[in-house]
């Protein structure tokens, strides 16, 4: 992450010249305070007046043993409809139309289904993505993460902790655009496993049909009540 620079008038550096270094750091986090809160500020009124967003994405799985990358196109729309249609290495698909939930894999010939409202799926913390939530109400200690390289240079990365995903979830990275998009969320579980999505190719706004969101489980498929995951 590039170093924040301050341009400070004369009078001002006469005042820093003076004062204690205790009362320096002070400034600065208060500073630094001030500049999570504009970022996150700016991504909130970024994603709150979306109503479509169209975008390719990377998911990297690491725990239990695994070491697994998929990608494919990720759509959303307001309110609350999801599809993730992974084609590589696997054809497999999640989708939701705001009231269920279903988790499809075309080779095992089974469709899983829950409630919207009951899904406790790694990737229900991505309502970042959908407007639905402000940054610093739903990130606990919500602060800059310059320990962590961003993808590209001028990206911000911040980190914090979902409010009550605390017994699944212990850390979420955001990497910010300097157009206030997010282009990655990284997501630490309590158990030590992690996962993370880059998106590209961001579109906003497009023309997205409901029907995008709908899934009927073909002839021939098993459709299980609940247990969804990838």
């Amino acid at each position: 992450m590039r170093p924040v620079i301050f341009v400070l008038s004369l009078p001002v550096l006469v005042i820093l010249a003076v004062i204690s270094p205790a009362s320096r750091s002070v400034i600065a986090a208060g500073s630094l305070a001030m500049d999570v809160k504009s970022v996150a500020a700016a991504v909130d009124a970024h994603y709150n007046h979306l109503r479509t967003l169209e975008a390719q994405f990377t998911e990297v799985y690491r725990g239990s043993g695994m070491d697994r990358t998929e990608s494919g196109t990720l759509w959303l729309k307001k309110p609350g409809k999801m599809r993730w249609e992974y084609r590589s290495p696997r054809e497999k698909l999640f989708v939701s139309d705001g009231r269920d939930a279903w988790f499809y894999v075309p080779d095992d010939r089974q469709a899983r289904k829950t409630a919207a409202k009951k899904l406790e799926d790694v990737r229900s913390p991505l309502a970042f993505l959908l407007g639905k939530t402000k940054l610093e109400k739903e990130l606990r200690g919500l602060s800059l993460a310059p320990d962590v390289a961003p993808l590209a240079a001028g990206n911000v990365v911040l980190r914090g902790a979902p409010r009550g995903l605390e017994d699944r979830i212990g850390e979420i990275v955001l990497e910010v655009t300097p157009d206030h998009q997010i282009a990655r969320i990284f997501i630490q579980d309590v158990d030590g496993a992690a996962t993370e999505y880059r998106f590209t190719e961001q579109k906003e706004d497009v023309a997205v049909s409901d029907a995008r969101f709908e899934f009927k489980p073909p002839a021939g498929t098993e459709a299980v009540e609940g247990g969804l995951g990838p």
